[in-house]
């Protein structure tokens, strides 16, 4: 059996922080999805996090940055896009068997609270001094700090939206062939931060993680080899790198249209940074060890459903 979870893990990983206010069709898009954004997100109310999270004991002034940064917001997004894959999967792996249980066990997984609980539990906090804490919120206490922080999540929320994705990934694409000096840009701030080896990386762990779930949970009529899972997966690497440079590309597109080049400049100072690289090597150290948790588990309920053991 192949199965990828590309597409479901790949959003997630992809933290990109963003600001995004567009022009051209990308607006249009993006104008036409407005109301239901909204819509969207009163529906998600239910999914929202509980803001005494254990983080806010341990580390407040950390808590405090990505309370800041509109982290959680963005954790309630993820939990959206990641319950919303649950049809698909279902449809590529046990199509029709899976109905309201099927759905009832994903928003489990993706719950946001137990998204941030995992997250957080992961973090490491020594990644981050009091001196860098005090960088980061001192940039997000700024105009640009708070734009980028509001309009990170604006992005991560619109592409929630049909055809939102697709227009951004079009902009994106006519201006890369027209040498648009802002695709260079965007092209230094994911090489400074290293975004589409750290994405891949942790997409792969966590697709290999799922196939684990996947024979763990009886899945297969023999347990499968870990030699075998790695196979697998890593034969899915170009295919993902691909597929993740691409949503990088539309997504920062989509999102920094509005900032002046020399905002953009400033802020890719800021990630270049000792504070910045120890923000961003403790997220992707926080969201590894959440994505492995979560692709098992939906490998081990997966596999209940394909043998039909599901309860």
């Amino acid at each position: 059996m192949t199965m990828s979870l590309t597409r479901s893990v790949l959003r997630p990983f992809a933290l990109a922080l963003a600001l995004p206010v567009l022009a051209g069709p990308a607006a249009q898009a993006q104008s036409q999805a407005q109301a239901q954004i909204q819509a969207q997100t009163q529906v998600e109310a239910q999914g929202q996090i509980d803001p005494t999270t254990a983080l806010a004991e341990t580390a407040p002034e950390l808590r405090a940055l990505l309370a800041d940064m509109g982290f959680y917001q963005i954790l309630e997004v993820m939990s959206a896009e990641g319950i919303a894959g649950g049809p698909e999967m279902e449809a590529d792996m046990f199509p029709g068997r899976g109905g309201a249980a099927w759905a009832a066990v994903v928003a489990g997984i993706y719950s946001a609270d137990r998204m941030a609980r995992d997250f957080e539990a992961a973090l490491p906090l020594d990644r981050l001094t009091p001196e860098h804490i005090d960088t980061l919120r001192a940039f997000y206490a700024t105009d640009i700090g708070a734009r980028v922080a509001a309009g990170e999540l604006a992005a991560r929320q619109s592409f929630l939206q049909p055809g939102v994705e697709e227009a951004a990934g079009e902009l994106a694409a006519s201006r890369a062939a027209e040498d648009h000096p802002r695709i260079a840009l965007l092209t230094e701030f994911i090489a400074v931060n290293d975004l589409v080896e750290l994405n891949v990386s942790g997409a792969l762990n966590s697709n290999f993680a799922f196939y684990r779930g996947l024979s763990d949970g009886g899945a297969f009529a023999q347990p499968i080899p870990e030699d075998l899972m790695l196979t697998e997966v890593w034969g899915q690497e170009a295919e993902i790198r691909a597929d993740l440079t691409e949503w990088l590309y539309a997504y920062q597109t989509l999102a920094y249209d509005d900032l002046e080049d020399a905002q953009l400049r400033a802020y890719i100072d800021l990630t270049a940074t000792e504070a910045g690289q120890a923000l961003n090597a403790a997220l992707f150290a926080g969201f590894a060890a959440l994505f492995d948790s979560i692709s098992y588990d939906l490998g081990v309920a997966a596999a209940h459903f394909i043998s039909g053991e599901e309860t």
